[in-house]
């Protein structure tokens, strides 16, 4: 007499995501838009930024001024300083979700090819070879930044609400210029080759538009580059001081 058996029960361990976000999100094409749209926003809070410190070289009451400005931004909608912690609160967003999105496909693409080439294909830029380095280098470098400017645990010499006493204290260190320059250079590189990406990852890439995209891309490096470095140069050359 043939024994019953028990039908076989498979446990499912790779539940996928419901919602349209979740699946968006589990696809390669997903967190590269995160990647892009991440990266445009911190591209405009960078120009937004850049133009402000400018303002160091028309003295320190323009730049101390504009400092105040942005802290009573929205009143009185907003309270003292709000703008100022959305706007950390947005960015933070951003760096983080562009973060975890890159490596994620760094690992994705690691997974894809478990044996590493004999002979390493060439890339089309140096931008391009350095965009997980350079990576590293910003978030290393946005730590050091708010220690330095905002809280200024590092900058020694720096001056609670006086943000141009503050430039002028930490750029009169050698080794604040230099972590400043190279973390700008990285800036520079990274913009390069990511406002060439996104374009392409949303939509904006044709075989018409590739030149106009990849001249915007290389302005947009050599304006940022050089004009965050005019600030610690300034100071160096005595033009801000």
């Amino acid at each position: 007499m043939a024994l019953a058996t028990r039908p076989r029960t498979t446990t499912r361990t790779d539940r996928r995501p419901t919602t349209a976000a979740g699946r968006l999100w589990q696809s390669t094409i997903g967190k590269k838009t995160v990647m892009a749209v991440s990266g445009a926003i911190m591209l405009l809070y960078l120009i937004a930024h850049m133009i402000g410190n400018l303002k160091v070289f028309f003295g320190p009451d323009d730049m101390n001024g504009y400092a105040h400005w942005l802290r009573t931004l929205g009143e009185p909608v907003l309270h003292h300083e709000w703008f100022l912690w959305i706007l950390r609160a947005v960015l933070l967003t951003a760096v983080c979700a562009h973060g975890l999105a890159a490596w994620q496909l760094s690992r994705l693409d690691r997974a894809a090819r478990p044996v590493k080439y004999a002979h390493r294909p060439r890339r089309s830029s140096y931008a391009t070879r350095t965009m997980r380095w350079g990576g590293v280098i910003l978030a290393l470098f946005i730590v050091w930044h708010i220690l330095d400017l905002t809280t200024g645990t590092v900058n020694p010499n720096g001056e609670s609400g006086r943000p141009y006493q503050n430039i002028v204290a930490t750029f009169d260190t050698w080794y604040g210029n230099v972590i400043y320059t190279v973390a700008m250079i990285a800036v520079g590189l990274h913009v390069q080759h990511g406002f060439y990406s996104a374009a392409q990852t949303l939509g904006a890439g044709s075989r018409a538009r590739d030149r106009a995209l990849r001249a915007t891309g290389n302005g947009l490096a050599l304006v940022l580059t050089a004009g965050f470095l005019s600030v610690p140069f300034g100071v160096m050359t005595g033009l801000v001081k």
